[in-house]
Order: structure tokens, then sequence, then C-alpha cells
């Protein structure tokens, strides 16, 4: 695991140890790190806590809190994870159920109105389908319970229906955020045919060595992702290469 990316975990984990006490049964990482493939430049830090009850609206505040403190010094995609009940995590439900969530997206919200911004963030995500797969294959349990104790992975249908979230706005979206949309499309193409459950870098793998029409521009993506090195696309090959990645995944 990245060093850095350890020591911001590890620093996550003890205070949510003394926030959370009994109450916390686990710590568990998915996304690049999980995968190893993280990449400061290009990654956030992705983790799943789960606790036996919700969490007080004190303890709420103090993780958020906390989690802003912390984010200074975390990858500029920054801290992406979710609080959930480890009843949830046993007896599947889809979407599923989450009691708080925090990443970029609403970092600002919880600094403008951190008491009002925590009564919203509840209810049910469908990445967490996702995030339950990755941490049952290639999860890492960071602190507390083994996670096969915790989590019974999600059924591939759904699995499959939450990764789709992430790629179906691909033709209309991926002139603006090419390594994203390619990388997510091959990913989804290679659970389809094949139960792959990947990263981002695995999908991109995966699409050279199967995809040869659009070798060149999945290269590219991936050159980019892993090393950081910056490719100019071609908007109407993008398109292209959604719209063929689109119909493989949806028609067959």
């Amino acid at each position: 695991m990245d060093k850095q990316a350890e020591i911001l975990m590890k620093e996550i984990s003890d205070e949510l140890q003394n926030i959370l006490g009994d109450n916390l049964v686990g710590i568990y990482i998915h996304g690049s790190l999980a995968f190893d493939c993280f990449s400061w430049e290009n990654s956030d830090i992705d983790f799943i806590a789960v606790t036996e009850k919700e969490p007080g609206f004190t303890q709420k505040k103090q993780i958020i809190e906390l989690l802003l403190k912390i984010d200074g010094r975390a990858p500029s995609k920054g801290i992406e994870c979710s609080f959930v009940l480890k009843k949830d995590c046993r007896d599947f439900v889809y979407p599923t159920p989450y009691q708080l969530h925090f990443s970029n997206a609403h970092k600002e919200k919880y600094i403008n109105d951190i008491d009002g911004h925590i009564k919203t963030m509840n209810g049910t995500d469908k990445d967490l389908s996702a995030h339950f797969t990755v941490i049952s294959n290639t999860g890492i349990t960071f602190y507390g319970q083994d996670k096969n104790n915790v989590f019974s992975p999600a059924a591939e249908e759904f699995y499959m229906d939450s990764i789709k979230c992430d790629i179906e706005n691909a033709v209309d979206e991926i002139t603006d955020n090419p390594v994203y949309f390619v990388l997510n499309l091959c990913r989804v193409l290679a659970y389809k045919q094949e139960g792959a459950v990947l990263s981002k870098a695995g999908g991109g793998l995966w699409g050279i060595s199967n995809i040869p029409q659009f070798k060149s521009i999945i290269e590219k993506a991936y050159r980019q992702y892993v090393y950081n090195k910056t490719a100019d696309f071609d908007s109407k090959m993008l398109t292209e290469f959604a719209q063929y990645m689109l119909d493989k995944i949806y028609n067959g």
C-alpha cells in the first residue's frame, strides 16, 4: 500500500476508534489502494466504515470534522468513504443503505453548513454494491473484524447495474473526461464478458489485449492514469469508442 495513504488511513482509523468505540465493526479499503494501482496524482482514498448501529449526530459531526482536517493532506481527488451498518453488509439489499458519506463532491457543502449537510447524508447508494464486491474480492481489512465475516458479495446483476451507472452517459461525456470513461468502459465490458472484477487500470490492460481496434486510445488513457503522462485524444474516435463499447455492454 502507498505509504502516505497508509499513514493517513492509520490516523483516520485511530480517530474513528476513539469516536465510535465498540460500535465500530471495521474499516475496509477498496478502490485503487485495494487493487494496488494507487496514484497520488490520479486516485482517491476509498474506504467503507462499518458500525453495529447508526452513529449519533455528535459522532457524525466529529467524523466529518476529522475528515475535513485530514483532507488537506490527502490526494487532490480526496477521501471518499461511506458509513454503513453491519446488518446491511450481511443481508444485502440494493440499492444499499448508508448512514454517512464524505467525498470531494460534498466537501464544500460540509464546510458551508456542516450541521445541515450531515442531516441529508443518509439514504441509499447503488455504488455500494460495487464497493462491497471489490472488498470481497481484493479489499483490505484495515481495522476490525475480517472482511469475510462482515460482507456478503452482491449478486452479479446488482454489481453489473452498479458499474453501468459509471458509463451510461459515456457518449455525451467522454470527450470531457476521456481517461475516466475509456477505462471504466473497459472494466464494465470485462465484467460482462469474463466476470472479471477490475480496477480502472486493470480495465485498461484488459482493453488493450481484447479490443485491438481501439488499442491506441486505450493505451493513451492507461498511460495517463497510471503514469500521469498527458495525452491528446481525438474527439471523434472517443465518441466512436464509447458508442462501440456501449453497444457491446448493452446488446452483446
